[in-house]
């Protein structure tokens, strides 16, 4: 591996155990190593596995990384291990008074009348006023269905920013978000901002699709007391139709291409080419050329469309 491991800070890359990683899952977690190699930070690695988990597939992941000359500075923090801070957590915030009992299911929320100027999805705030009586009978009847209820955050409503190496200003309204979900899955947001924090995750390097989020988990780091990381968002990899990559997209996972030919040389020769560097200097062989190759500054800021080789 290049570059000196540091004291302090570090970057991660935290894919969900749910299958094989396909190309742009792994330019992601590629371009989290770089940045953490470029800038003396060590790379983490955080399996996510709180909701949907395939048997094997963690170890396969970072079996792939492995074979493209990546491996974590420290032992994956794993998240089922870690529900007890994920509790205590919303422990601390529903101490503050930001926490409430959330009883609508998606459909209610979809037909609420949304605040003005609120974006598409945004919690209308149904559940966040109301009297013991009125929660009382909503209890009832979610225990009538075997549901619980779900925990939100009482936020200010207002829109928050975060400032991005690649995109700049990202502007999002931060509404009363969900921090466990009525199954009793801890939610995403929650989760992500707890695990950097714990691990020093100093800077987070993820696909730009999860932009609009930063601003909430910046928000909900100050309100835990923890330091806001800073933010690298990266430009996707889309399929021939302009959709986010996915596994239903033909040979676009490791093992595939590897079984129709493609060597570690092909995966990066690659992501030199997709990354807009095709025509700087030879052509990347490894992950050290790849670490010498990349200038975020210089790094193409629209998506890349893979299309997948033919089964010959």
């Amino acid at each position: 591996m290049t570059g000196s491991h540091p004291v302090g800070g570090a970057g991660r890359f935290a894919p969900s155990p749910s299958g094989d990683l396909h190309i742009g899952n792994i330019r992601s977690g590629l371009l989290s190593y770089v940045r953490a190699r470029q800038t003396g930070r060590r790379f983490l690695w955080r399996i996510e596995d709180l909701d949907r988990v395939k048997a094997g597939a963690a170890e396969s992941q970072l079996a792939v990384f492995a074979e493209l000359g990546v491996t974590p500075d420290e032992p994956p923090l794993v998240q089922s291990e870690r529900t007890g801070k994920y509790s205590a957590a919303i422990a601390k915030l529903a101490a503050d008074g930001l926490v409430y009992e959330c009883y609508c299911s998606r459909k209610d929320i979809a037909q609420a009348p949304s605040a003005p100027h609120a974006p598409p999805g945004a919690y209308p705030g149904t559940c966040r006023s109301l009297g013991e009586g009125e929660r009382e009978s909503a209890r009832r009847r979610l225990e009538a269905n075997n549901r619980e209820p779900a925990l939100r955050l009482r936020t200010d409503n207002r829109k928050h920013h975060i400032d991005d190496v690649v995109l700049g200003r990202v502007d999002a309204l931060v509404d009363d978000l969900v921090l466990r979900r009525g199954d009793g899955v801890f939610a995403y947001n929650l989760t992500v901002v707890v695990d950097d924090a714990a691990s020093g995750i100093d800077e987070i390097l993820r696909g730009d699709d999860l932009a609009s989020s930063a601003p909430r988990q910046a928000y909900l780091s100050r309100l835990l007391g923890e330091p806001e990381p800073g933010w690298v968002h990266v430009p996707l990899v889309l399929n021939e139709d302009g959709q986010r990559l996915a596994k239903r997209d033909g040979a676009v996972t490791y093992q595939q291409l590897r079984s129709l030919g493609w060597t570690v040389e092909d995966v990066f020769a690659w992501m030199q080419q997709s990354l807009g560097f095709g025509s700087d200097g030879p052509r990347w062989k490894s992950v050290d050329d790849m670490v010498d190759g990349v200038d975020f500054a210089r790094m193409l800021s629209a998506p890349t469309v893979f299309v997948p080789p033919a089964d010959s």
